[in-house]
């Protein structure tokens, strides 16, 4: 009896230590806000990007965040309507994801599928109105530089966007960046050093090009490819020069009016591998509600990159390794907690990642839903319905099956869920899991199971979180309320 209660108190202490809010609380407080009847967001007024070089000494630099509401081809579109499409666009996504994982077994996924001290902050935009579950950044590329915006991808690597001449371009809000009008723009020779690290670095010898050629393919069918090179990127008044990037003449897909891709994935070729000398491997993004440009009472989002971008006080989370697949940031999740109690169907074997790279969490900014393996997601499910049996349910709304009508409320208690990962535990606040669906009053519980062996953390249940990548301490951090 003595052992046991000793067992309790060493389990107390512990949850206090490691709860980012208080994790024993089984209930926590909705503020009841539906989806507006109108579209209320636009894209932010372009920030000064332009400006001298940051020393080389400078340990970081921030860039704000909007959220993106009005690109011309959904500019009439309703917010429900707006939310559908990002939920199509998600399930492309993890398709994408899942995709690429599954081809990697057997050999580095890089090699098989072309993808994609100082440091400085750029502003982080919302892709909601796109029907995109990504966050996009304004910056400049060349010299004189074209402002444009780039999609933040954490899931994938190469770093590139749309250049004339096109043979196929899609549509994107910004002028189409010319390479022959920069004076720091320049091809990679074939058989150089760095061309030989792409992964399909064989293309240019096949065709016998003197520059060297690249190509990234997406799971969803989109793709990009043209000429490897270098050119200089600046970040609201910071100068980072060459930067091997991709300049696409032949580009498909849904890219939701971005000029490209900025890659922030854990590969050689990412702009954080990259930049590591100058910037030491660390990145941070805050993402602020999704459905909010930002104001004086509510901060934007942001993207850190350098020292400063990793706050001590996080709970951290050491990164896991997949040796098939160089690209992700595969997390160590143990189980998860709903109204205070550990969720019994719920373990750590469900999460695995195993040695031929199948299985795992992967933390990912793209993706907008979390989807588990469906056990797991089965009994998570089943706990919250538990738990909330005092709530009315609604019918199933896309892919969500737990769905509830909360018309006429104001606020409402729901049970509280905790992530516990190795390391620490991170619990969220209500808005990261039970998201308005329609002008109505229908809340959907945000999560979804995947047939797959693999899991994903999206941005909705990171929404209020500053998210800490650490390359060189190999580990992740998350700092709640630090938007």
């Amino acid at each position: 009896m003595e052992r046991k209660v000793l067992n309790t108190l060493v389990f107390s202490v512990f949850a206090v230590l490691f709860f980012t809010s208080s994790a024993s609380s089984q209930y926590q407080t909705l503020v009841v806000n539906t989806l507006p009847s109108s579209a209320t967001l636009s894209w932010p007024e372009s920030e000064s990007l332009t400006g001298e070089s940051v020393s080389e000494s400078t340990t970081s630099l921030s860039v704000h965040l909007s959220h993106v509401d009005a690109l011309s081809s959904f500019s009439d579109a309703s917010p429900a309507d707006l939310f559908n499409l990002r939920l199509q666009r998600d399930s492309l996504r993890v398709q994408s994801i899942t995709s690429l994982a599954a081809v990697s077994t057997g050999r580095n996924a890089s090699k098989r599928t072309p993808r994609s001290a100082g440091g400085f902050s750029g502003a982080v935009i919302s892709g909601l109105s796109q029907g995109s579950g990504e966050y996009f950044m304004r910056l400049g590329v060349g010299t004189p530089a074209t402002n444009v915006y780039m999609v933040l991808d954490t899931g994938s690597d190469v770093v590139w966007l749309q250049c004339s001449p096109c043979k196929a371009c899609y549509n994107q809000s910004d002028v189409i960046f010319d390479p022959k009008k920069s004076k720091t723009f320049a091809t990679v020779p074939c058989g150089s050093r760095l061309c030989r690290r792409l992964d399909d670095s064989s293309e240019c010898v096949t065709r016998r090009s003197k520059t060297c050629l690249y190509q990234v393919s997406y799971g969803d069918g989109s793709f990009t490819e043209g000429d490897f090179s270098t050119e200089t990127l600046t970040f609201h008044g910071a100068r980072v020069d060459h930067v091997p990037l991709g300049c696409g003449h032949d580009n498909e897909g849904l890219f939701v009016g971005a000029a490209g891709l900025l890659g922030l994935g854990r590969g050689g070729l990412s702009f954080p591998s990259q930049t590591k000398n100058r910037y030491n491997g660390k990145f941070s993004y805050c993402l602020v509600d999704r459905t909010s440009s930002g104001s004086s009472s509510k901060p934007p989002s942001t993207i850190v990159f350098g020292n400063d971008a990793v706050p001590k006080t996080s709970v951290f989370t050491p990164l896991l390794t997949n040796p098939k697949l160089d690209t992700f940031y595969y997390l160590q999740l143990l189980g998860i907690s709903v109204g205070g109690s550990r969720v019994p169907g719920v373990s750590e074997s469900q999460f695995k990642l195993d040695a031929t790279g199948n299985g795992g969490v992967i933390i990912d900014s793209g993706t907008s839903v979390t989807r588990l393996t469906q056990s797991a997601y089965v009994a998570l499910r089943d706990a919250f319905r538990l738990g909330a049996t005092k709530l009315k349910r609604a019918p199933s709304y896309s892919l969500f099956d737990t769905c509830f009508d909360l018309s006429g409320m104001t606020t409402v208690k729901v049970p509280t869920v905790v992530f516990h990962f190795g390391g620490g535990e991170v619990s969220l606040p209500a808005s990261n899991y039970l998201i308005p669906v329609n002008t109505e009053g229908r809340f959907c519980f945000a999560f979804a199971g995947t047939m797959g062996s693999l899991s994903i953390i999206g941005n909705i249940q990171q929404q209020g979180f500053r998210v800490a990548y650490d390359l060189v301490g190999s580990r992740v951090g998350f700092l709640s309320r630090a938007c």
